[in-house]
């Protein structure tokens, strides 16, 4: 199963939107940046749009936030691009007729239930402008955690 990377995506979107080092912030730019194609931006960025989060008109690559990123959790922009899918993820594949595998799933459910309470909890209290900061931060030495980054994938 492919892993979305929908919210991490959106996050490195507004955060150029917010801080615009390109001034030049077509679908296409931020493709390059994100590394992927202009349609998969396009369908993130109509996302954000309509949930309230950017404000853009078609034809001017020009994007902003519509309101102030202190005000936009990460649970906001995760809800916006993912909507009230879960972050965990049963195998809904499996024998109807196996007691113990449905059981099992049954179980597996309830923690995960529990676990999404609490992922969306933290979600919420991480604002826009927190990682606006951080990301700030880092510019002072950008490759700092870079090579982690791609030893972890």
């Amino acid at each position: 199963m492919k892993k979305s990377v929908k919210l991490s995506d959106s996050v490195h979107a507004l955060v150029l939107i917010s801080t615009d080092p390109f001034h030049n912030l077509t679908s296409a730019r931020l493709a390059e940046s994100i590394k992927t194609n202009p349609s998969f931006v396009r369908q993130i960025m109509s996302k954000l749009k309509q949930a309230g989060i950017i404000e853009s008109v078609t034809g001017h690559p020009q994007p902003k936030l519509a309101i102030d990123p202190k005000s936009i959790s990460l649970l906001d922009i995760y809800r916006a691009v993912e909507g009230d899918a879960p972050l965990l993820q049963l195998d809904t594949n499996i024998n109807p007729e196996c007691g113990p595998g449905v059981n099992i799933q049954l179980s597996l459910k309830d923690y995960y239930n529990v676990i999404q309470q609490n992922i969306e909890k933290q979600m919420a209290a991480i604002d826009l402008q927190s990682i606006i900061d951080n990301y700030e931060k880092r510019l002072e030495n950008p490759k700092s955690d870079y090579l982690q980054l791609i030893a972890d994938k």
